[in-house]
């Protein structure tokens, strides 16, 4: 068997800072002649190939993570790692890792140490600081090595930058980048795009405001245009003077603001486009320039918040009917643009945004903004309703609930919104699945608060059901009129389903709003016209819209399905789906069998008294036939009403044994023979375990007695009688008294060869977990029930304990099982 510790998959870090994955296969160590030094080794599982040939060096910072996880860079850009299967193949590696690095394998990186002897750290901690060399064309090399040697060790790190911050340092470069530039001395350009790029991985915030200043930032962008590994130099200051462009849609009197935006977006530039992609190890080098970043807009926020004037203005241009679109376009984008920038404030903070917002009118300034015909800034409204509504849903409902009794319905707000859902015109509807979230989260009673007087929900799902469900439901009502949607194009289906997911999430959530309006609008008829959509989506979301009622076992729901025979359509979409194993096939049955295994009485009689016809030809699954034999059991039990005296003698002399582990469905049994016999149920289902016959001999052998003169009759019935349609085999047991009876005697077939395939002894005629049938052991002129049938040796030993000859047409361990 292949060695699983030394199995590993190899990745290495592309641009976009994810890690792509090379391959598995199995890592070695050991001398390669051509790299002159002990290398890593990986060799694909799948052909041997070789997916990795790595000389391990000392001076490479090697990192170990998680214990099972190596990392290290190969070269600028250039990041691998590998993963191990096991943590003993890790450290097995990691420590021909320290052996060849000189490190002890107890540390996790192995360039965290900083290599120095005591004797020159006792130097570094006398001397003042680090001697930079002269800010001059021909020392700028020396400078470059300085910084580069210099940014692996934190001591080092922290002198260097000391000396740049004291000595003025930066300012000096950047008039050197001038110079360099004008004499178009290239390998001097050169120089300065590494030691710029080292000064910001020295992460200093005092160094970071000298290089982001009005005078500076230019410079620096241009320093870092002349990267050594391009051909060409980029060109990051013509974008940022020419084709940028900073737009004030509302004039900005505060100098300070307007420079704080400009630097903002500037550094935002350097970061995301003018840097190189950090390696593994250099990215927590850059949490000052994130810091950076963040601040400066928390402080934009904090500034513009507190212009008054300047949030008036914005909001009366925006809703202003005399306003061009071009400019309302430009508004609406900057409030979007600004309460994007609002979630990097602190909680508190933000509450305080929102409220300041809210008091400037920003949700009517959106109904009006949501009314108007520019797609594009609808679409950025619907951004900023999204950011009202994640923040504070409450707020929203409060609102609409008050706008709700000054205006129709058709501008409500949340009509609005359920409008442009409906008219999407995106054919992904990638608007509408926005939108469709957002009402999601405002009908979701889990975020809604609980009041002194009344509770948020009750107002909210009275107000939300009486002026906004039936403009929800408008399209679903309108393609449903026929027995077949009258449209069934993939945009509109797709609209369909959304709508469905919403109503099944109110389904699961609301309860008597949700309940009325389905049963006096008769949207589950409705729904269950889309079961004979070509679009197998849409039929599903129906077929799940009726089991989630269903599944909610409410009488209500039940008595409204059987008057209006709405399982029809089901069972029209079951036949139609013929034999095809397919995910609508798995659905419906999964259907029937929910309304079989919870016992659903009024379902399982109308089920089986009105579809049993189309279904009983149906035996890949024991679903159907489950439900007849449930049905009958309830037909038994009200036909045989002397049943009843037996169910305390039965009750007292139950008998299980103590090692017997019972499966599921037969612990369900013994739980619910319990609690329904006060119900007026049966006291022995079919299903039940089989008591032994001593334990019930005594209890029922008076009854048994005056049975005799029924004996006869009793066989002729197990003789002669036949199953009825595909019913599953089982054993008649009759009472005097009763002329009905749920089960039917198994075939001829069945007691003659037991192990045939499809019978009921044979391995695979029904499911493992199905309990098995009830068995009849004739012994004299006594019935008794026999034990589990799966229990051989129990069973033996009752039969020696007995010291009585039985005749079992079936050895115990094949006895015939029903599922039930």
């Amino acid at each position: 068997m292949t060695d699983t510790r030394r199995r590993v998959k190899v990745y290495t870090l592309n641009e976009d800072r994810q890690w792509d994955d090379r391959g598995t296969g199995h890592v070695s160590s050991g001398y390669v002649e051509r790299l002159k030094g002990t290398s890593l080794l990986v060799r694909a599982e799948s052909d041997g190939s070789l997916l990795l040939e790595s000389k391990i060096n000392p001076n490479t910072a090697y990192q170990k993570q998680q214990d099972t996880l190596i990392v290290w860079s190969e070269a600028e850009n250039y990041d691998l790692a590998l993963s191990f299967q096991e943590k003993a193949g890790c450290d097995e590696i990691w420590e021909k890792i320290c052996q060849v690095s000189g490190k002890d394998p107890s540390v996790d990186i192995t360039q965290e140490v900083v290599d120095e002897s005591e004797e020159e750290r006792f130097d570094d901690m006398s001397s003042p600081g680090l001697e930079l060399p002269p800010c001059e064309l021909n020392r700028l090399e020396d400078l470059a090595e300085l910084v580069a040697s210099s940014l692996p060790s934190p001591l080092r790190r922290e002198k260097l930058a000391l000396a740049v911050e004291n000595e003025g340092y930066i300012r000096k470069l950047l008039e050197l980048f001038r110079v360099c530039e004008d004499l178009e001395n290239h390998e001097g350009l050169h120089h300065l795009y590494e030691i710029i790029k080292g000064i910001f991985l020295l992460n200093r915030t005092a160094l970071f405001e000298v290089m982001f200043s009005e005078e500076c930032i230019m410079d620096v962008i241009g320093c870092l245009e002349f990267d050594p590994s391009l051909p060409h130099p980029r060109r990051h200051r013509e974008f940022l003077t020419k084709t940028a462009r900073f737009k004030e849609v509302i004039p900005i009197s505060d100098p300070e603001l307007r420079q704080k935006i400009h630097q903002t977006y500037r550094v935002q530039y350097i970061q995301d486009m003018v840097l190189p992609t950090p390696s593994v190890f250099e990215e927590n080098m850059l949490s000052t320039l994130h810091s950076f970043i963040f601040f400066n807009k928390v402080e934009i926020v904090g500034m513009l918040q507190d212009d008054e004037k300047f949030l008036t203005d914005l909001f009366a241009q925006l809703t202003d009917e005399a306003t061009e679109d071009d400019k309302r376009h430009e508004l609406v984008n900057f409030l979007k643009e600004f309460c994007a920038f609002s979630q990097t404030l602190q909680p508190q903070n933000r509450d305080a945004f929102f409220k300041t917002l809210s008091n400037m009118g920003i949700l009517p300034a959106l109904e009006v903004i949501l009314g108007m015909d520019d797609v594009q800034v609808r679409g950025a409204a619907t951004d900023i309703f999204s950011y009202l509504v994640e923040y504070n849903p409450s707020m929203v409902r409060e609102f609409v609930m008050q706008e709700s009794q000054q205006n129709d319905d058709d501008i409500l707000l949340i009509n609005l919104i359920i409008e442009h859902m409906i008219c999407d015109t995106d054919p992904e509807l990638g608007g509408a699945v926005q939108l469709m979230g957002l009402l999601r989260t405002l009908v979701d009673p889990e975020n809604m608060l609980a009041t002194a007087n009344k509770t948020e929900k009750t107002e909210f799902l009275s107000f939300f059901y009486k002026h906004c469900m039936h403009v929800l439901s408008a399209p679903l009502l309108a393609n449903t009129t026929e027995e077949k949607p009258s449209k069934d194009d993939f945009q509109t289906s797709q609209l369909l389903a959304l709508i469905l997911e919403l109503l099944t999430f109110c389904v699961e959530h609301h309860t008597y709003h949700i309940k009325n309006y389905i049963i006096n609008k008769d949207i589950l008829r409705r729904v269950l016209v889309l079961t004979a959509s070509q679009h197998a989506f849409l039929a599903l979301c129906a077929l799940r819209f009726m089991r989630r009622i269903i599944g909610l076992k409410d009488e209500f729901y039940n008595r409204y399905i059987m008057r209006n025979f709405l399982f029809e359509p089901v069972v029209k979409a079951f036949l139609s789906n013929g034999s095809r194993y397919n995910l609508m096939n798995s659905a419906i049955i999964e259907m029937f069998e929910y309304v079989r295994v919870e016992d659903v009485k009024s379902l399982t009689a109308h089920i089986v008294e009105n579809y049993w016809k189309a279904l009983e030809d149906v035996d890949y699954v024991q679903t159907f036939k489950g439900l007849k034999l449930r049905y009958e059991q309830q037909r038994e039990r009200q036909d045989n009403p002397k049943l009843d005296s037996m169910r305390s003698i039965l009750r007292n002399h139950r008998f299980r044994r103590d090692a017997r582990t019972l499966e599921d469905e037969e612990e369900m049994w013994f739980n619910t023979d319990e609690d329904d016999l006060e119900d007026g149920e049966a006291v022995v289902p079919p299903s039940d375990k089989m008591k032994s016959e001593e334990d019930l001999m005594d209890p029922i052998s008076k009854f048994m007695e005056r049975k005799k003169l029924k004996d006869s009759e009793d066989k002729e019935v197990l003789g002669k009688s036949g199953l009825s349609g595909r019913q599953s085999p089982s054993f008649k047991l009759s009472f005097s008294g009763s002329t009905k009876s749920s089960l039917s005697s198994p075939p001829s077939s069945a007691s003659l060869n037991p192990g045939s395939p499809g019978s009921p002894g044979s391995p695979g005629s029904g499911s493992r977990n199905s309990p098995p049938a009830t068995a009849v052991t004739t012994k004299g002129t006594l019935v008794g029930l026999v034990d589990y049938p799966d229990d051989d040796d129990e069973e033996e030993e009752d039969e020696e304990e007995d010291g009585e000859s039985k005749e079992d047409p079936l050895p115990p361990s094949k006895k015939s099982k029903l599922s039930s």
